[in-house]
C-alpha cells in the first residue's frame, strides 16, 4: 500500500522528518496488535474480529518526568480515559493507547498492570492511563471482547522497539485501526510529521473512523463528489477520531491545548464536520517540556505566543496527511456479517488528481 506521498500529494509548505511520522521525535515509539479471526457467532464462538490495539510511548519515563500536555474537543461523544487529568495537572505520565469502544475497559486494564511493572511507585501514587476509543462495530464483533491483556502488551513491547526507527510504522488497517472506517472508505492509523523553520519537529497520530465519501476532499480537490459510485456508497456510522499531537518543542500545557486544537482544522480539510454522534478528542504533549512527580517544572525557554504560530500550520498540515496515510495504506476489508469498507484505491486517486490538474497546481 502507498501513502500520500507516494503518489504525489505534497500537503502543506513544510518539509517532512525522516520517516514521516511520530517516530520522527526522538524517544517515541509507536507499535501494533492486530486481532483478526473468524469464529462461529457467539455463543458458539467469539464472531468476527477486526480489532486491535495499538500503543503510543511519548517517553519511557513519562511517569518519573511526565512530560507537559493539553487537550480539545471537537465533538464528545466518545472516551479518553486520563483526559480529564491531563488537562487538570497539565501533564501526561503513561503511553497513549487507542482500541475499540467496547475494549476500552480491557485495554486499561492492561495499561495499568504495564504501569506497576515499570514502575513500583504507581502502587503507592496510581496511574489514569490514557486510553482512547472510536466504533469498530461495523466490521468488529462487539459482542465478546475480542482483545485480550497480551495483545496490549504486545502493542506497547513493539511501541518500545520501534524507538529511532528510520522506516515509517505500519499504518490503516494495523492495531487499533483494524476494524475503522473513514470518509467511506476504510480507515484505520495515520500518521505524519513536519518541521518548522525553527527545526522543532511537529507529528501527529490519528485514528480515523470519521466522515461520509461525498464529502471527502483531497488536498483541496472534492475527490468524493468526483468518484463513481459516490452516491450509491452505503452509510456508515459517523464515527470518531482520536487524535495525538507531539513535538519536541518547548511548550507548556496551554500551548499543547492550542496545538491539539488544532488537528480538527486538519479533519475538517479532508471533509469532516464533526457529526452529532462522533467523538474528536484531541491530545498534545511535548518531549522536552517536563516535570519531576511533584510538579515542579525543569528549567528552560517556552515556545508561546506567536512561537507558536509555525507549530499550529505544522499540525493543520500533519493532521490532514495523516488522514490520507490512514486511507491510503488500509485495503478493502470485510468484517462482521459480511460488511465492507473499501479501501481508497491510491491508483485511481492519483488519476484523478492528474486529469483535475492537480499535478499543474504544484
Amino acid at each position: 500500500m502507498l501513502r500520500a506521498r507516494q503518489i504525489g500529494l505534497e500537503v502543506g509548505i513544510l518539509p517532512t522528518g525522516p520517516t514521516n511520522s511520530v517516530l520522527d521525535v526522538a524517544g517515541v515509539g509507536l507499535g501494533h496488535a492486530t486481532v483478526v479471526r473468524d469464529e462461529p457467532d457467539p455463543p458458539l464462538g467469539r464472531g468476527t474480529a477486526r480489532t486491535g490495539v495499538t500503543t503510543l510511548v511519548l517517553a519511557q519515563d513519562a511517569y518519573l518526568r511526565p512530560l507537559a500536555a493539553g487537550g480539545s474537543v471537537l465533538n464528545g461523544a466518545g472516551e479518553c480515559t486520563g483526559f480529564l487529568t491531563a488537562g487538570e495537572w497539565g501533564a501526561i505520565e503513561t503511553p497513549v493507547y487507542l482500541t475499540s469502544t467496547m475494549q476500552l475497559g480491557r485495554v486499561y486494564d492492561a495499561a495499568c498492570e504495564i504501569a506497576l511493572e515499570q514502575n513500583v511507585g504507581v502502587a503507592d501514587d496510581v496511574v489514569i492511563p490514557v486510553v482512547g476509543e472510536c466504533d469498530d462495530s461495523f466490521l468488529n464483533d462487539c459482542r465478546r471482547m475480542q482483545v485480550e491483556a497480551a495483545d496490549v502488551r504486545a502493542a506497547y513491547d513493539a511501541a518500545l522497539a520501534s524507538r529511532g526507527a528510520t522506516e515509517p510504522p505500519a499504518e490503516g488497517a494495523v492495531g487499533a485501526g483494524t476494524g475503522m472506517s473513514c470518509l467511506g472508505f476504510k480507515g484505520g492509523i495515520g500518521t505524519a510529521s513536519r518541521v518548522t523553520p525553527s527545526g522543532y519537529t511537529v507529528a501527529v497520530l490519528l485514528l480515523t473512523n470519521f466522515g461520509e465519501r461525498r464529502r471527502l476532499t483531497v488536498d483541496g480537490v472534492p475527490v468524493g463528489r468526483l468518484l463513481p459510485g459516490t452516491a450509491d456508497a452505503p452509510d456508515k456510522p459517523a464515527g470518531s477520531c482520536i487524535g495525538v499531537v507531539v513535538t519536541d518543542a518547548p511548550v507548556d500545557s496551554a500551548g499543547c491545548a492550542r496545538l491539539a486544537r488544532r488537528i480538527g482544522l486538519g479533519l475538517a480539510r479532508t471533509g469532516s464536520t464533526a457529526h452529532h454522534g462522533s467523538g474528536e478528542i484531541f491530545l498534545a504533549a511535548s518531549t522536552t517540556c517536563r516535570t519531576d512527580r511533584d510538579g515542579t517544572a525543569f528549567e528552560g525557554a517556552r515556545v508561546s505566543g506567536r512561537g507558536l504560530d509555525e507549530l499550529f500550520e505544522a499540525v493543520v498540515d500533519a493532521a490532514e496527511e495523516s488522514v490520507l496515510n490512514s486511507m491510503l495504506t488500509a485495503p478493502t476489508t470485510v468484517g462482521r456479517s459480511g460488511n465492507t469498507s473499501e479501501g481508497l484505491d491510491p491508483v485511481r486517486l492519483g488519476d484523478l488528481l492528474k486529469g483535475g490538474g492537480y499535478r499543474a497546481r504544484h
